[in-house]
């Protein structure tokens, strides 16, 4: 069922339930006055969909649809409307509702906050791989040309990344640095130990060539140099899976390249 119309249908259900119970309590010539009991289950399905104030007003609907039940009941007298009984009623409604409303909105806070943490990289605060799949996905919907960069510090050997401390304080300056880089509607996150992702809304090889290349001197412009790898929709792949292999493919190619040249200049030195 959507999560966009289970509200809606909670609460015509809540209505067709309100509507039972007083038409049951106050039309069917009965002496049992338990019916209205039934309404709890009407003001706890308001109340787990709202909240406590609107659980509270659900209750207080309640009591007082009790209260002209009791004056249309053909059994029970008038006396008996307005009586200790029935304030009790209402308070209990009233505070049911309230108390079910509130507990209701604790739970989707924390299934919210929950959510947030499964989908957060717990180093950098970025998205994490889950995260990026869905966002990738969100863009093949699109059928929109888009451009997938995957950056990967290992193997780069001026790069001191130490143990625990120093090394997330490390992925933290990076995460930083590539979030001021990256535009507004781009999206980044951490994809793997050291490796980084960022999908844009460039359409050709050359842009993701030039993003790649302005990140890369960003980085390294801090003492964190890193290679991108690129690919881009649908001309490099049709699916996240063969967007992945063509970015990594041209990062492992760009390092390979990096290599040879490194190695070039220091033999040219000896």
């Amino acid at each position: 069922m959507p999560a966009a119309i289970q509200p809606r249908i909670v609460l015509g259900a809540a209505a067709v339930l309100y509507a039972a119970v007083f038409a049951a309590f106050a039309f069917i010539p009965t002496d049992d006055v338990g019916i209205p009991h039934v309404f709890y289950v009407a003001i706890a399905l308001v109340a787990v969909v709202t909240g406590p104030l609107w659980g509270a007003l659900a209750g207080a609907a309640a009591a007082a649809l009790y209260c002209i039940g009791m004056i249309v009941h053909p059994i029970v007298p008038s006396a008996e409307i307005l009586t200790g009984g029935t304030l009790v009623r209402l308070g209990t409604y009233g505070c049911t509702g309230a108390l079910i409303g509130w507990f209701a909105r604790d739970n989707r806070r924390l299934v919210a906050e929950l959510r947030v943490l499964a989908d957060r990289d717990s180093v950098t605060g970025l998205p994490n791989t889950r995260a990026f799949e869905a966002a990738i996905q969100r863009r093949l919907d699109t059928e929109r040309s888009f451009a997938l960069l995957i950056g990967d510090l290992r193997g780069v050997e001026d790069v001191s990344l130490g143990e625990d401390v120093a090394a997330n304080d490390a992925l933290l300056r990076i995460g930083d640095l590539l979030g001021n880089a990256v535009g507004p509607g781009d999206d980044l996150a951490r994809v793997g130990g050291r490796a980084f992702a960022v999908l844009t809304s460039l359409g050709s090889a050359q842009d993701a060539a030039r993003l790649a290349g302005r990140l890369e001197r960003t980085l390294a412009g801090h003492g964190l140099p890193i290679r991108f790898g690129w690919a881009v929709f649908p001309h490099e792949g049709a699916n996240a899976l063969s967007l992945y292999r063509a970015a990594d493919e041209r990062l492992y190619a760009r390092k390979l390249v990096s290599s040879d040249a490194a190695a070039t200049t220091l033999r040219s030195v000896s």
